[in-house]
């Protein structure tokens, strides 16, 4: 992050001011290591110091208003919605009403039964199966 004044260093000061504060606090602690560690802090541990911060009266409500300007500087991870799902296979009513047009003439017919099968089952039909199912259909007429 570069700086306008290098020397005025706002997160520090409000993070030493919550240690005086509270000296045992373990979460202060562990923001104050990783900001000297790793020079900044995530939206969320900056959302999390202000949350103490704003708590104690003793920080000046221009480093709180500064703090919370960085905050909202920062940029927020945002997860689109879930596009809504098709289902995978629609039945073909006309194929289901071929089949039982075949079937209520010849019940016994293997390969229809085959068809149908696939067909309760959700399984899609092969474009070859379906011009197979319609050969049916036409030598039935």
């Amino acid at each position: 992050m570069r700086r306008i004044r290098p020397d005025v260093d706002i997160v520090m000061d409000i993070l030493k001011a919550v240690l005086e504060v509270q000296p045992l606090s373990s979460f202060t602690q562990s923001l104050l290591h990783q900001y000297q560690e790793r020079g900044g802090l995530s939206k969320k541990q900056l959302e999390g110091l202000y949350g103490k911060a704003a708590k104690i009266g003793g920080i000046p409500s221009g480093k709180l208003a500064t703090l919370e300007a960085i905050i909202l500087k920062k940029n927020s991870k945002q997860r689109s919605e879930l596009p809504a799902t098709a289902p995978l296979y629609t039945r073909d009513e006309e194929t289901g009403r071929v089949i039982a047009n075949i079937l209520a003439k010849y019940p016994e017919h293997k390969r229809v039964l085959y068809f149908r099968s696939k067909y309760d089952n959700n399984e899609p039909l092969q474009p070859a199966e379906l011009t197979e199912l319609k050969r049916f259909e036409k030598l039935l007429k």
